[in-house]
């Protein structure tokens, strides 16, 4: 196992073997990351996460709580076995369910409680059961009127820099 400097871990959190996680990890209450994995640089796993074997999280990636991650398309069948790939930038909100082998774009948002069965291209939000492409990530207002456009994709909101 590699894990990069700055690890930060809530209670009851479990790493388990053969994972390549990269610096300023932060993994928080509750939440397992299973064998396999490939994890980038400034993932924030919040509470109650599952993220199931030969997963792939690529830089600043947010898993909401609750956020399920399966990658069988047919339990028990080890030749299938892949979990999603998420891309830079992507956020997955509350009790998502991503499927096995689906890809989330970069900078995409998952809305909550959706259950994503299919590829999601970049730029997107996307939600519902199945989930399905809503707008552009860009157009989305805050629901609360504090900033113009939340989730500029590419883009720190919270200092609306481009990064990396």
């Amino acid at each position: 196992m590699i894990i990069g400097d700055n690890l930060e871990t809530g209670h009851n959190v479990i790493i388990r073997e053969e994972n390549t996680i990269g610096k300023n990890f932060r993994i928080w209450n509750n939440s397992t990351v299973d064998y396999g994995c490939v994890i980038g640089d400034n993932v924030l796993i919040h509470n109650n996460v599952y993220v199931a074997q030969y997963t792939t999280i690529e830089d600043d990636v947010f898993l909401a709580p609750g956020v399920m991650i399966a990658n069988d398309p047919h339990p028990i069948c080890t030749k299938c076995m892949k979990g999603p790939t998420i891309r830079k930038g992507a956020r997955i909100g509350v009790n998502a369910t991503l499927l096995s082998h689906v890809v989330i774009g970069e900078h995409s948002l998952i809305g909550a409680g959706s259950v994503v069965t299919k590829d999601i291209p970049a730029g997107v939000v996307a939600y519902g059961n199945p989930a399905r492409v809503v707008r552009p990530v860009d157009s989305l207002p805050c629901p609360l009127g504090a900033v113009d456009h939340p989730y500029i994709a590419g883009r720190d909101v919270r200092t609306r820099e481009r990064l990396g």
